[in-house]
């Protein structure tokens, strides 16, 4: 196989890229290992939590050959806070599909991944999708992406882009916008051929391999992904491994593997351009260099942009501790923290003096994937409100700011003008069309803590944010403490419906009868400012007189079940979320209230 062609598929959340990269697959007669003939399975989506959440998590690469091409293509994550990965597969490539909704056009998350792209200067051709939707405005959407070209400073070859119109769940595409006249998906590959440009290295050049990825493998130990940037590469071949201080070691290749369809296949060579996996390099990380052995040359490192949000993890420290999880002490946390470190790239971990670890990322959702994965492989642990990560320049303390766009139902708009101007944030653009306001907002990182939740309250679940990353700027102070207290257990115990009855009518419950809970939890919001301690356990008096009713005659509101995220946006700065494999609980640092007061009193 001579010809190749490296292509990162990159689009805003649920705009179908996955789904496309699914078409090609299926229909270029790859040969699939897996039990992907239900076509209600997306083959790319195969983690549980891509699979729940509908969006790509994890950057992932399958190769099909089309004629005598073969073509690696990239499935890549379209969420800014997975911005890491993203920079990192597009390495990888020489072009790019940037996929487009036929109604919605290019969302703020498809302006972070096509900056990149423009960036490294890759071929960019533009999948206007979901063509067959009854709603679909092609007009208005390749409109709309001239003018993301040109604001994010394309070249005039750039912005004049080839388009291709497809619907990707139907497996069709073509010329034309015509969804009658489309056969299969064929014009896509052939798109990708004549217009994606063939790698640039040279298999005459000394050995120099990327890494962009690796996973872990029960027989082969660990595999490093990366592109053969120049060179050749064969099985059982010693290379040099160049690492980020710029230290050299010799290893062994142990085996070398290609891909074909979603598999790993072994293979005796490859040459520059190709994507390859390599077995024998134990200590191999994301953004090093595999040099040839007698002229060991470094790629460029990398460049990450920095963390702006931090929470701190600890060891679980609540009376129900150990109870739940498999992995709950200091050590094994802190391997699994350190494992992470070695797959993401974007994430930061760093130990503090009491024990505990201060973990960076790139924004909430970010670090709440990562808690979301540990919980479910078995760990238990707490972890602290999320906070942003200020920077010191020139000596004076900036904080991360972040550019907000929304669009909502007109009704909804002034409520949310009136929230994001009380968290700091400064209106730069508003317009109102066919009764959807669209606005423009600038506000620090911290103002966002939280604000999801609300957001989709007050718009009634009608409204679209999408935040990217700014830069860093000056505080503006002036923040509001919290506008709600906690109702908290006083005293542990179970629930009762009797003791629920009278701490319902204090606030929003977040638990129902019957659930185990400990002194200082966090069992429901206050309606009022100040914490409120109740007692949720205590049950009905019994008298010699008879009762006109019991526990089982109390009507209970429906209690809000909160999720990670939402339990993460909900606590302050002096409450913990502890995270079990079964439960997500809130509670008070200090779960004793006596003595929260006097060590507040003591540090005054």
């Amino acid at each position: 196989m001579t010809n190749i062609r490296n292509v990162a598929i990159i689009a805003h959340i649920d705009h179908g890229k996955t789904t496309l990269v699914d078409a090609l697959l299926r229909q270029s007669k790859t040969k699939l290992s897996r039990e992907v003939n239900d076509s209600q399975n997306l083959i790319m989506d195969n983690n549980e939590l891509e699979r729940e959440r509908g969006i790509t998590i994890f950057s992932k690469n399958a190769s099909v050959v089309w004629g005598d091409t073969k073509i690696n293509i990239i499935d890549t994550p379209g969420h800014a806070d997975f911005g890491g990965e993203v920079e990192r597969v597009l390495k990888m490539a020489e072009g790019c599909l940037l996929l487009v909704d036929a109604k919605e056009g290019p969302m703020p998350q498809t302006r972070f991944v096509l900056k990149k792209a423009l960036q490294m200067k890759l071929k960019v051709i533009v999948v206007v999708n979901k063509i067959d939707k009854p709603d679909a405005r092609i007009n208005y959407v390749l409109d709309k992406t001239f003018d993301l070209f040109l604001e994010l400073g394309a070249d005039e070859e750039s912005a004049y882009f080839p388009v291709i119109y497809a619907s990707a769940k139907n497996g069709l595409a073509g010329e034309k916008p015509d969804i009658n006249s489309m056969k299969n998906i064929d014009y896509v590959f052939e798109s990708i051929v004549s217009l994606i440009p063939e790698p640039k290295g040279d298999p005459k050049n000394p050995l120099q391999i990327l890494v962009t990825n690796f996973s872990g493998d029960n027989f082969k130990g660990r595999i490093a992904t990366g592109k053969v940037m120049e060179g050749v590469v064969k099985a059982n071949q010693e290379v040099i491994l160049i690492n980020r201080s710029g230290s050299q070691k010799k290893y062994k290749i142990s085996s070398l593997m290609g891909f074909d369809g979603l598999d790993r296949v072994n293979i005796s060579e490859a040459k520059a351009g190709d994507l390859v996996a390599i077995a024998g390099i134990p200590d191999v990380n994301i953004g090093e260099t595999l040099a040839d052995i007698t002229n060991p040359i470094p790629l460029p490192l990398l460049d990450i942009e920095e963390p702006t949000v931090k929470m701190t993890f600890a060891v679980n420290e609540s009376p129900f501790a150990g109870r739940e999880g498999d992995y709950s002490t200091s050590r094994q946390i802190r391997e699994r923290l350190m494992k992470e470190l070695e797959s993401d790239v974007a994430l930061r971990v760093s130990d503090n003096p009491d024990g505990t670890w201060e973990v960076s990322g790139r924004g909430e959702l970010h670090l709440a994937i990562l808690i979301e994965r540990m919980r479910r492989e078995g760990y238990e642990f707490q972890v602290s409100k999320p906070q942003a990560i200020a920077k010191k320049v020139d000596g004076v303390w900036l904080t991360p700011y972040e550019k907000v766009f929304i669009e909502v139902p007109e009704i909804y708009a002034g409520n949310v003008i009136q929230n994001l101007g009380r968290r700091n944030g400064e209106m730069r653009d508003m317009k109102t069309e066919n009764g959807i306001t669209s606005l423009e907002f600038f506000i620090p990182t911290r103002g966002l803590f939280g604000y999801r939740s609300e957001f989709a309250t007050e718009t009634r679940g009608l409204g679209i944010m999408n935040y990217n990353f700014l830069d860093y700027r000056p505080d503006p102070g002036k923040w509001k403490d919290k506008e709600r207290g906690s109702l908290l257990v006083h005293e542990s115990g179970q629930t009762s419906a009797y003791g629920l009855s009278g701490a319902e009518e204090r606030g929003i419950l977040f638990i129902g009868p019957g659930v185990e809970v400990y002194k200082g939890q966090i069992i429901g919001k206050n309606s009022r400012p100040e914490d409120l301690s109740v007692n949720v356990c205590k049950g009905k008096q019994l008298t010699n007189m008879r009762s006109a009713g019991n526990d089982d005659m109390i009507q209970l509101k429906v209690p809000k079940t909160l999720t990670l995220e939402e339990s993460l946006e909900y606590i302050s700065d002096d409450e913990l979320v502890e995270v079990t494999p079964k439960n997500i609980r809130m509670r008070k640092k200090v779960l004793d209230k006596k003595e929260a007061r006097a060590k507040a009193q003591g540090m005054k």
